[in-house]
């Protein structure tokens, strides 16, 4: 397979070609009137000649708009690319093919996956991308707009199948607790991808995610018996610690003293009100009846 990379074509100032095209028209018509004044055949002979000249360079003008480009094919050999906008002129006999060099978006339909644990997710990405070579874009593929749906939609389903929908460890990557990190290697998936057909992903987001509806209503109450438990946790954590610095503060103070029994009973105590949902009411302990 011949590998084609953009380069810039030949070309002249439009307007420079339009003054020529003009002078030709006009000595064309000077030469017809004057052979038919002089009844001179042989005048003819140049008459003729010069509307195919003029054909030809009135055929070989073309408008260029900002953000697009023109790519130049002469008799099947690629010979450049215009890009700059503005009016110019290029060999007449080339073929001009127009190839946008604007920023799309491809939004993707909601895809219907497994992640990485084997349940069935429904997941759609939003895709920023331009052309960067439109050497590439026009002959490395069939169809460059087709190509980047096609390739963008196996990349979502790839990275789908590689990340899990959700973890319970905060360090590990998943496709809803780390959105950045999911995002940046959906752009550097899809970038090597898109790199044969002159494609740059500008960038690259997860625009639809969610379990899908057969599994919803079981994955969303696993989801808060989770979040009751690691809130239970972080509960239980810090009355450990406000038990903790209770006792501390009263042994070093010297406020009173405890054994293990009456540690035990504050320590039960003090947990059962940190730790209850309920609101506790207190007790309290005005002394013994007998000393």
């Amino acid at each position: 397979m011949e590998k084609i990379s953009e380069k810039s074509a030949n070309k002249l100032n439009g307007f420079l070609m339009l003054f020529v095209l003009i002078a030709l028209i006009v000595l064309d018509i000077y030469l017809l009137v004057n052979g038919i004044k002089t009844d001179n055949i042989q005048v003819l002979w140049i008459f003729i000649p010069l509307i195919f000249v003029i054909i030809l360079v009135s055929s070989g003008f073309v408008v260029v708009q900002p953000n697009n480009s023109r790519v130049l094919i002469l008799f099947g050999k690629y010979t450049g690319t215009v890009r700059d906008s503005g009016f110019w002129w290029v060999n007449p006999f080339t073929l001009r093919k127009k190839i946008s060099l604007r920023i799309r978006n491809f939004n993707s339909q909601k895809i219907k996956v497994n992640d990485l644990h084997g349940n069935p997710i429904e997941i759609g990405a939003v895709i920023v991308w331009k052309v960067f070579d439109s050497a590439k874009a026009f002959f490395d593929v069939e169809n460059y707009e087709q190509f980047v749906d096609i390739q963008s939609e196996t990349a979502i389903r790839t990275l789908a199948a590689e990340y899990p929908y959700d973890v319970n460890e905060e360090d590990k990557p998943s496709l809803r607790g780390t959105p950045k990190e999911i995002a940046e290697s959906l752009k550097n998936t899809l970038q090597t991808r898109l790199e044969v057909a002159g494609i740059d992903i500008i960038e690259s987001r997860i625009s639809h995610l969610a379990y899908a509806q057969e599994i919803a209503q079981a994955m969303l109450r696993r989801q808060q018996a989770q979040a009751i438990i690691a809130a239970r946790q972080k509960i239980v954590e810090g009355a450990v610690g406000m038990v903790e610095m209770a006792l501390k503060m009263l042994s070093e103070q010297n406020i009173v003293k405890l054994d293990e029994d009456k540690k035990a009973t504050m320590v039960n105590n003090l947990m059962v009100a940190l730790v209850s949902e309920s609101e506790v009411q207190p007790i309290i302990n005005t002394g013994t009846l007998y000393q």
